[in-house]
């Protein structure tokens, strides 16, 4: 009986550690199947918004990136809609975007995560359109810099699709 019992336990525990170690594994697995979504959702949308912003492209393709209530109350967006965009009188060409991600946290079963990135655009390619060229001085032909900034994000999981549902300025950066 002795025996029996002891064998007994020897396979109970062993059967613990097996499933401890396959569930942290599922975990991980998770975690980081979220974790690569977020970072492509994060760099090809707020790439895209750069794109509406400089280069005049339509909304609609935001709303594969971002929740429709973020977008109607996003301030570069705004910009664009009552006219106020400054990018408006140059033909932009091309932008250098980059989006590093310092932080992320999204528990496998939960629908939402966090995460804090920083957006620069150091490289702007484009010239002031020629119907300005007459209006303005010289020295204001030079395309304005992006302003960068490091965001708090918040983004959520609707239909097994993850979105933009927040972003934060937290502080705006210079760009190098």
């Amino acid at each position: 009986m002795k025996y029996i019992r002891r064998l007994i336990w020897y396979i109970a525990t062993r059967l613990m550690i097996i499933t401890g170690v396959l569930g942290l594994m599922t975990i991980a697995f998770y975690f980081s199947m979220n974790a690569s979504n977020i970072q492509i959702i994060l760099k090809d949308g707020m790439a895209r918004r750069a794109q509406v912003v400089m280069m005049g492209e339509g909304e609609e393709s935001l709303e594969n990136y971002f929740s429709p209530t973020y977008l109607s109350r996003d301030a570069a967006l705004q910009t664009t809609r009552n006219g106020t965009n400054p990018y408006s009188r140059y033909q932009i060409t091309g932008l250098d975007h980059r989006l590093s991600m310092e932080w992320m946290w999204s528990w496998p079963w939960e629908d939402t995560a966090r995460a804090t990135v920083v957006e620069r655009v150091p490289g702007i390619d484009g010239r002031i359109l020629s119907s300005y060229r007459t209006t303005l001085p010289e020295d204001q032909w030079a395309v304005p810099r992006w302003q960068s900034g490091r965001y708090d994000v918040i983004l959520s999981r609707e239909n097994g699709r993850w979105r933009i549902k927040n972003m934060t300025l937290v502080a705006a950066l210079d760009t190098p």
